[in-house]
């Protein structure tokens, strides 16, 4: 199976297209540009590049969150338009599954990956894996969590923790500062990106995961600042009429 996967959960941008586990074509940038600008254009020259016509593509894939609101819904938008036209099946995986995957075929068993994108509010976007046959075994949910609470889970596991993502160095530098031992992934394996939502994808796939252009949906995990900022409103005025 082809699949062209793209990743927009954070401030880069990439594109990939990948066949029975190989990866076969990507693309990144992190310039700070829009991705409204870059990812589509991006698309098209590494599909153009690569002598990889669109048509040639059996499904689609997109990190579907968690991840920077605005980088989410343009990704999938994009992907939902792609996929819609060509009346082919998509995947929508785990930003921090598809991160995971930046590490497995390096990392030995029984090694835990500590997945970490910044959430603001000295909060991350967390996930934990390790790896079992050179398999990676889910340890918990997608979860928005504060960074104290990592550090209590995490500090009387004995394993090896290596910590990935765009959150990598706010999770390592509190870790180890409160005791608890860690390695930063190498930058080439530490940031999230479409080969690794490809990756993720095909074993969603394999399984029977594959929805429609209609039915993918983002997973946010917590409502967005403008949702906070306007429930905070709410119940102020609803505090206030019940004074009068």
């Amino acid at each position: 199976m082809r699949i062209l996967a793209l990743e927009t959960s954070a401030k880069s941008v990439s594109a990939a297209v990948a066949e029975d586990g190989a990866i076969l074509a990507y693309s990144f940038q992190n310039t700070g540009l829009t991705h409204s600008r870059t990812l589509l254009p991006m698309v098209d020259r590494m599909l153009e590049n690569a002598e990889l016509p669109l048509p040639s593509v059996d499904a689609f894939a997109v990190a579907a969150g968690p991840g920077s609101f605005t980088g989410l819904r343009i990704g999938v938008s994009a992907l939902k338009g792609l996929a819609w036209a060509a009346d082919k099946p998509c995947a929508g995986v785990s930003t921090l599954l598809a991160m995971a995957h930046n590490y497995r075929r390096i990392a030995p068993d029984d090694t835990l990956l500590v997945c970490a994108m910044d959430a603001r509010r000295s909060q991350v976007y967390n996930a934990l894996f390790t790896l079992r046959g050179g398999e990676l075994v889910r340890l918990c949910d997608d979860r928005a969590v504060g960074l104290d609470e990592l550090a209590g889970d995490l500090r009387n596991d004995p394993r090896q923790k290596i910590v990935l993502g765009d959150g990598a160095g706010l999770a390592h530098g509190y870790l180890t500062q409160n005791g608890v031992a860690c390695a930063l992934a190498p930058e080439t394996l530490r940031w999230q990106n479409a080969a690794g939502v490809a990756l993720a994808a095909q074993q969603a796939f394999a399984r029977g995961e594959a929805v429609t252009a209609q039915e993918l949906a983002i997973s946010y995990l917590r409502v967005s600042q403008a949702e906070r900022e306007r429930n905070a409103r709410l119940e102020r005025e609803q505090l206030q009429n019940n004074l009068k």
